[in-house]
């Protein structure tokens, strides 16, 4: 067993995020197979840019709440609690809901740490904007009251 402590974060570079965003890299284990551990705190509106992992990556959602997009697919909302799963290789972005922070918590394997991740361009604000898909279905009521024939 060890213990790593965790370490100050740092300003994330404006060339792969947007807004701000403080990171925090745990060390990992010995490669291969070792791990990365990666805290991430974003303020409203921020985010990555386009990048994708040459490893799978496992995001946790620790507080607040954020959008996820892969290319090519629709922005997802995502909450506390919830898991998010990028295969190796998948172009995406993730970040923090326009008035809301985000923290999570990242696990990769460790890898080259200049070829582990490949950054793209900035996701733009028209990018961001775009509705996400809920993952909250809208409550419909249902009427409860009898049909009912008029009588007179």
């Amino acid at each position: 067993m060890n213990v790593v402590r965790a370490r100050a974060g740092t300003p994330g570079s404006p060339s792969w995020y947007h807004g701000v965003v403080w990171i925090e890299q745990h060390p990992g284990g010995p490669e291969p197979g070792g791990l990365l551990a990666f805290g991430a705190h974003f303020s409203p509106g921020s985010r990555t840019a386009w990048h994708r992992c040459h490893h799978e990556q496992v995001i946790r959602v620790l507080h607040g709440a954020g959008r996820v997009q892969r290319r090519g697919g629709q922005i997802q909302e995502i909450r506390a609690d919830d898991l998010v799963v990028v295969p190796a290789g998948e172009w995406h972005w993730h970040g923090a809901a326009p008035g809301t922070a985000l923290s999570v918590h990242t696990v990769r394997e460790a890898g080259d740490p200049a070829t582990a991740t490949e950054w793209g361009a900035q996701v733009t604000d028209a990018e961001y904007l775009r509705p996400p898909i809920s993952i909250f279905l809208p409550h419909r009521p249902v009427d409860r009251s009898p049909d009912l024939e008029p009588t007179w």
